[in-house]
Protein backbone atom coordinates (compact mmCIF):
# COMPACT_ATOMS: atom_id res chain seq x y z
CA UNK A 1 0.00 0.00 0.00
CA UNK A 2 1.46 3.51 -0.46
CA UNK A 3 0.69 6.19 1.65
CA UNK A 4 -0.63 9.43 0.52
CA UNK A 5 -0.91 12.96 1.34
CA UNK A 6 -2.48 14.61 -1.22
CA UNK A 7 -1.78 18.23 -1.30
CA UNK A 8 -4.49 19.85 -3.75
CA UNK A 9 -6.76 23.19 -5.00
CA UNK A 10 -10.06 21.20 -6.13
CA UNK A 11 -10.07 22.14 -9.06
CA UNK A 12 -12.22 19.86 -11.47
CA UNK A 13 -9.34 17.68 -12.15
CA UNK A 14 -7.83 17.57 -8.60
CA UNK A 15 -11.58 15.75 -7.57
CA UNK A 16 -11.10 12.99 -10.16
CA UNK A 17 -7.84 12.83 -8.88
CA UNK A 18 -9.00 12.30 -5.45
CA UNK A 19 -11.59 9.93 -6.13
CA UNK A 20 -9.20 8.04 -7.56
CA UNK A 21 -6.72 7.96 -4.86
CA UNK A 22 -9.64 6.99 -2.56
CA UNK A 23 -10.84 4.10 -4.49
CA UNK A 24 -7.70 2.73 -5.86
CA UNK A 25 -6.82 -0.80 -3.77
CA UNK A 26 -2.88 -0.38 -3.91
CA UNK A 27 -3.42 3.35 -2.06
CA UNK A 28 -4.43 4.25 1.39
CA UNK A 29 -4.84 8.11 1.33
CA UNK A 30 -3.82 9.27 5.00
CA UNK A 31 -4.55 13.01 4.37
CA UNK A 32 -5.98 15.64 2.57
CA UNK A 33 -4.17 19.05 2.25
CA UNK A 34 -5.45 22.25 0.72
CA UNK A 35 -3.93 25.22 -0.78
CA UNK A 36 -5.25 28.21 -2.97
CA UNK A 37 -5.08 27.93 -6.47
CA UNK A 38 -7.60 26.91 -8.85
CA UNK A 39 -9.71 29.10 -6.79
CA UNK A 40 -9.39 30.67 -3.20
CA UNK A 41 -8.10 28.77 -0.45
CA UNK A 42 -11.86 28.99 1.25
CA UNK A 43 -13.41 27.48 -1.83
CA UNK A 44 -10.80 24.75 -2.62
CA UNK A 45 -10.93 23.97 1.19
CA UNK A 46 -15.18 23.56 0.84
CA UNK A 47 -14.69 22.10 -2.10
CA UNK A 48 -12.34 19.36 -0.87
CA UNK A 49 -14.52 18.96 2.68
CA UNK A 50 -17.82 18.93 0.06
CA UNK A 51 -15.94 15.86 -2.24
CA UNK A 52 -15.33 14.27 1.40
CA UNK A 53 -18.66 14.25 2.27
CA UNK A 54 -20.13 13.05 -1.37
CA UNK A 55 -17.58 10.23 -1.35
CA UNK A 56 -17.28 9.08 1.95
CA UNK A 57 -13.97 9.70 2.17
CA UNK A 58 -12.18 9.81 5.94
CA UNK A 59 -9.22 10.99 5.35
CA UNK A 60 -8.35 14.20 7.45
CA UNK A 61 -8.54 17.71 5.61
CA UNK A 62 -5.78 20.20 6.47
CA UNK A 63 -6.74 23.76 5.77
CA UNK A 64 -3.72 25.30 4.04
CA UNK A 65 -1.60 28.39 2.58
CA UNK A 66 -3.90 31.38 1.22
CA UNK A 67 -1.21 33.13 -0.52
CA UNK A 68 2.33 32.41 -1.99
CA UNK A 69 5.40 31.91 0.18
CA UNK A 70 7.12 35.20 -1.05
CA UNK A 71 5.03 37.84 0.75
CA UNK A 72 5.62 40.40 -1.93
CA UNK A 73 4.60 38.39 -4.55
CA UNK A 74 0.29 38.46 -5.36
CA UNK A 75 -1.07 35.63 -7.53
CA UNK A 76 -3.78 36.93 -9.41
CA UNK A 77 -4.35 33.96 -11.86
CA UNK A 78 -7.19 31.97 -10.13
CA UNK A 79 -8.54 29.68 -13.08
CA UNK A 80 -12.54 30.39 -12.53
CA UNK A 81 -12.32 30.41 -16.00
CA UNK A 82 -11.15 26.98 -16.48
CA UNK A 83 -12.97 25.14 -13.12
CA UNK A 84 -15.67 27.78 -12.95
CA UNK A 85 -16.49 30.81 -10.27
CA UNK A 86 -17.18 27.97 -7.45
CA UNK A 87 -14.01 25.52 -8.92
CA UNK A 88 -16.00 22.96 -9.33
CA UNK A 89 -17.79 23.58 -12.60
CA UNK A 90 -20.56 25.45 -10.99
CA UNK A 91 -22.54 22.96 -9.90
CA UNK A 92 -24.34 25.10 -7.25
CA UNK A 93 -22.54 24.56 -3.54
CA UNK A 94 -23.82 25.28 -0.67
CA UNK A 95 -20.86 28.16 0.81
CA UNK A 96 -20.38 26.11 3.34
CA UNK A 97 -20.26 22.35 4.01
CA UNK A 98 -20.16 20.78 8.11
CA UNK A 99 -16.88 18.32 7.53
CA UNK A 100 -14.32 18.84 10.22
CA UNK A 101 -11.10 20.05 9.56
CA UNK A 102 -7.81 19.13 11.24
CA UNK A 103 -7.15 21.81 13.57
CA UNK A 104 -3.08 21.90 12.25
CA UNK A 105 -1.87 24.03 9.29
CA UNK A 106 -2.00 22.13 6.05
CA UNK A 107 2.69 22.04 6.42
CA UNK A 108 2.21 21.21 10.25
CA UNK A 109 -0.43 18.23 9.43
CA UNK A 110 2.31 16.89 6.72
CA UNK A 111 5.81 17.34 9.02
CA UNK A 112 3.57 15.33 11.74
CA UNK A 113 2.04 12.89 9.77
CA UNK A 114 5.20 12.05 8.05
CA UNK A 115 7.06 12.18 11.17
CA UNK A 116 4.36 9.54 12.27
CA UNK A 117 5.12 7.50 9.36
CA UNK A 118 8.75 7.58 8.52
CA UNK A 119 10.40 6.90 5.06
CA UNK A 120 6.68 5.32 4.41
CA UNK A 121 4.55 8.57 3.25
CA UNK A 122 4.13 10.00 -0.69
CA UNK A 123 3.19 13.61 -1.12
CA UNK A 124 1.17 14.26 -3.70
CA UNK A 125 0.99 17.69 -4.82
CA UNK A 126 -1.33 18.80 -7.20
CA UNK A 127 -1.60 22.70 -7.01
CA UNK A 128 0.71 25.41 -5.95
CA UNK A 129 3.62 23.80 -3.50
CA UNK A 130 3.18 26.27 -0.95
CA UNK A 131 2.36 24.30 1.73
CA UNK A 132 5.33 21.84 0.87
CA UNK A 133 7.95 24.82 1.04
CA UNK A 134 6.34 26.28 4.15
CA UNK A 135 6.99 22.56 5.68
CA UNK A 136 10.53 22.47 4.80
CA UNK A 137 11.27 25.98 5.82
CA UNK A 138 10.10 25.00 9.51
CA UNK A 139 11.44 21.62 9.68
CA UNK A 140 14.11 20.71 6.56
CA UNK A 141 15.23 17.46 7.96
CA UNK A 142 11.89 15.84 7.69
CA UNK A 143 12.36 15.63 4.09
CA UNK A 144 14.57 12.94 4.60
CA UNK A 145 11.66 10.99 6.29
CA UNK A 146 9.30 10.96 2.87
CA UNK A 147 9.25 8.80 0.46
CA UNK A 148 8.80 10.33 -2.38
CA UNK A 149 7.41 13.92 -3.74
CA UNK A 150 5.29 13.45 -6.92
CA UNK A 151 4.31 16.97 -8.05
CA UNK A 152 1.77 18.09 -10.95
CA UNK A 153 3.56 21.14 -12.69
CA UNK A 154 6.01 22.54 -14.76
CA UNK A 155 6.62 22.63 -18.54
CA UNK A 156 10.13 21.38 -20.33
CA UNK A 157 10.12 20.59 -23.51
CA UNK A 158 6.48 22.03 -24.17
CA UNK A 159 5.27 25.98 -23.64
CA UNK A 160 3.47 26.36 -20.60
CA UNK A 161 -0.35 26.91 -20.12
CA UNK A 162 -0.44 30.24 -18.38
CA UNK A 163 2.16 32.05 -20.29
CA UNK A 164 4.34 29.97 -23.47
CA UNK A 165 7.06 29.60 -20.24
CA UNK A 166 5.12 28.54 -17.44
CA UNK A 167 2.79 25.76 -16.05
CA UNK A 168 -0.20 27.02 -13.75
CA UNK A 169 0.74 25.55 -10.76
CA UNK A 170 4.54 26.44 -11.15
CA UNK A 171 3.75 30.13 -12.18
CA UNK A 172 1.40 30.50 -9.22
CA UNK A 173 3.96 30.40 -6.42
CA UNK A 174 7.88 29.45 -8.84
CA UNK A 175 9.17 30.26 -5.22
CA UNK A 176 7.72 27.46 -3.36
CA UNK A 177 8.50 25.28 -6.76
CA UNK A 178 12.35 26.39 -6.93
CA UNK A 179 12.50 25.06 -2.82
CA UNK A 180 10.51 21.82 -3.86
CA UNK A 181 13.05 21.12 -6.86
CA UNK A 182 16.19 22.00 -5.10
CA UNK A 183 15.29 19.87 -1.58
CA UNK A 184 17.61 16.91 -1.52
CA UNK A 185 14.33 14.30 -1.58
CA UNK A 186 13.40 12.03 -4.07
CA UNK A 187 11.20 14.69 -6.09
CA UNK A 188 8.96 13.30 -10.06
CA UNK A 189 7.24 16.16 -11.94
CA UNK A 190 4.46 14.89 -13.66
CA UNK A 191 4.04 18.00 -16.32
CA UNK A 192 2.16 19.57 -19.18
CA UNK A 193 4.90 17.36 -21.45
CA UNK A 194 2.58 14.47 -20.87
CA UNK A 195 -0.40 15.56 -19.00
CA UNK A 196 -1.29 17.00 -22.17
CA UNK A 197 -1.35 14.48 -24.11
CA UNK A 198 -3.76 12.40 -21.77
CA UNK A 199 -6.81 13.51 -23.03
CA UNK A 200 -10.40 12.17 -21.56
CA UNK A 201 -13.01 12.47 -24.03
CA UNK A 202 -16.46 13.35 -23.09
CA UNK A 203 -17.50 9.87 -24.53
CA UNK A 204 -15.17 8.37 -22.77
CA UNK A 205 -16.65 10.09 -19.20
CA UNK A 206 -19.80 9.32 -20.05
CA UNK A 207 -19.44 5.63 -20.82
CA UNK A 208 -17.71 5.55 -17.12
CA UNK A 209 -21.00 7.42 -16.22
CA UNK A 210 -22.96 4.84 -17.15
CA UNK A 211 -22.13 2.52 -14.36
CA UNK A 212 -25.01 4.54 -12.83
CA UNK A 213 -22.59 5.07 -9.80
CA UNK A 214 -23.75 8.24 -7.60
CA UNK A 215 -20.12 8.90 -7.39
CA UNK A 216 -18.76 8.77 -11.09
CA UNK A 217 -22.16 10.52 -12.14
CA UNK A 218 -21.21 13.64 -9.96
CA UNK A 219 -17.60 13.51 -11.32
CA UNK A 220 -19.03 13.56 -15.05
CA UNK A 221 -21.48 16.70 -13.61
CA UNK A 222 -18.81 18.64 -12.38
CA UNK A 223 -16.40 18.36 -15.51
CA UNK A 224 -18.81 19.44 -18.10
CA UNK A 225 -17.54 23.16 -17.74
CA UNK A 226 -14.29 21.61 -17.55
CA UNK A 227 -14.57 19.96 -21.23
CA UNK A 228 -16.55 23.23 -22.39
CA UNK A 229 -13.50 25.25 -21.51
CA UNK A 230 -11.13 22.73 -23.35
CA UNK A 231 -13.59 22.70 -26.22
CA UNK A 232 -13.95 26.72 -26.64
CA UNK A 233 -10.71 27.58 -25.43
CA UNK A 234 -8.00 25.27 -26.72
CA UNK A 235 -9.97 23.41 -28.87
CA UNK A 236 -9.67 19.94 -27.75
CA UNK A 237 -12.45 17.88 -27.86
CA UNK A 238 -12.22 16.30 -24.20
CA UNK A 239 -10.17 17.57 -20.98
CA UNK A 240 -6.81 16.85 -20.10
CA UNK A 241 -6.47 14.83 -16.53
CA UNK A 242 -3.77 16.55 -15.31
CA UNK A 243 -4.25 15.89 -11.67
CA UNK A 244 -4.93 12.40 -11.86
CA UNK A 245 -2.55 11.26 -14.54
CA UNK A 246 0.30 12.23 -11.66
CA UNK A 247 -1.20 9.90 -9.58
CA UNK A 248 -1.53 7.36 -11.90
CA UNK A 249 2.34 7.69 -11.88
CA UNK A 250 2.52 6.61 -8.58
CA UNK A 251 0.99 3.27 -8.69
CA UNK A 252 2.01 2.46 -12.64
CA UNK A 253 5.47 4.45 -13.33
CA UNK A 254 6.43 1.55 -15.94
CA UNK A 255 3.46 4.36 -18.16
CA UNK A 256 6.25 6.82 -17.98
CA UNK A 257 10.05 7.95 -19.63
CA UNK A 258 11.77 9.58 -17.26
CA UNK A 259 14.45 11.85 -17.07
CA UNK A 260 17.46 12.80 -14.76
CA UNK A 261 18.40 15.76 -13.93
CA UNK A 262 18.98 19.38 -11.48
CA UNK A 263 15.37 21.70 -12.08
CA UNK A 264 15.20 25.00 -11.25
CA UNK A 265 12.05 27.43 -11.52
CA UNK A 266 12.69 30.94 -13.12
CA UNK A 267 11.28 33.41 -10.59
CA UNK A 268 10.49 36.72 -11.95
CA UNK A 269 10.73 38.06 -15.27
CA UNK A 270 9.36 38.11 -18.73
CA UNK A 271 10.24 33.83 -18.22
CA UNK A 272 8.60 33.86 -14.54
CA UNK A 273 7.49 30.37 -13.68
CA UNK A 274 9.03 28.33 -16.04
CA UNK A 275 10.76 25.15 -15.28
CA UNK A 276 14.28 24.38 -16.55
CA UNK A 277 16.19 20.87 -16.37
CA UNK A 278 20.18 20.45 -16.50
CA UNK A 279 20.01 16.46 -18.07
CA UNK A 280 22.52 14.40 -16.34
CA UNK A 281 23.40 12.90 -19.59
CA UNK A 282 24.64 15.11 -22.38
CA UNK A 283 26.39 18.39 -22.37
CA UNK A 284 27.80 19.68 -19.48
CA UNK A 285 27.10 23.58 -17.93
CA UNK A 286 29.63 24.80 -15.45
CA UNK A 287 29.22 27.94 -13.32
CA UNK A 288 25.24 27.91 -12.97
CA UNK A 289 22.52 28.13 -10.60
CA UNK A 290 22.04 24.24 -11.48
CA UNK A 291 25.62 23.43 -10.04
CA UNK A 292 25.03 21.34 -7.31
CA UNK A 293 21.69 20.72 -6.89
CA UNK A 294 20.11 16.74 -6.92
CA UNK A 295 19.01 15.56 -9.58
CA UNK A 296 14.86 15.34 -10.10
CA UNK A 297 13.03 13.08 -12.12
CA UNK A 298 10.80 14.59 -15.17
CA UNK A 299 8.47 12.59 -17.23
CA UNK A 300 8.90 13.09 -20.78
CA UNK A 301 6.60 10.64 -22.55
CA UNK A 302 3.27 8.10 -21.43
CA UNK A 303 1.52 5.81 -22.55
CA UNK A 304 -1.28 7.96 -22.31
CA UNK A 305 -4.27 5.23 -23.52
CA UNK A 306 -3.35 2.57 -20.47
CA UNK A 307 -3.06 5.90 -18.42
CA UNK A 308 -6.88 6.46 -19.16
CA UNK A 309 -7.86 2.65 -18.39
CA UNK A 310 -5.81 2.51 -15.08
CA UNK A 311 -8.11 5.54 -13.98
CA UNK A 312 -11.73 4.17 -15.58
CA UNK A 313 -10.42 0.82 -13.71
CA UNK A 314 -10.06 2.55 -10.36
CA UNK A 315 -13.24 5.02 -10.39
CA UNK A 316 -15.62 1.96 -11.96
CA UNK A 317 -14.31 -1.74 -12.17
CA UNK A 318 -12.70 -1.13 -8.11
CA UNK A 319 -16.04 0.19 -6.54
CA UNK A 320 -17.98 -2.20 -8.71
CA UNK A 321 -15.77 -5.24 -7.11
CA UNK A 322 -16.14 -4.18 -3.45
CA UNK A 323 -12.39 -2.72 -3.87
Amino acid sequence: MHKVIFDTDPGVDDAMALLFLHRHPEVDLIGVTTVFGNVSLDLTTRNAQFLHQEWGISAPIARGADRTIDPLRSDDRAASVVHGLDGLGNIGLPDTIDWPLDPRPAYQFIIDTVRDNPGEVTLIAVGRMTNLALALQADPDFAGLVKEVIVMGGAFDVNGNVTPAAEANIHGDPEAADIIFTTPWKVTIVGLDVTLKTIMTGEYLADMAKSGEKAVQLLSDLSQYYIEFYKSRVGIAGMAVHDSTACVYLVRPDLFILRSGAVRVVCGGIADGETIQAPDSGRKFVGTAWDGQPSQWVCTDVRSGEVLEVIRTALVESRASGA
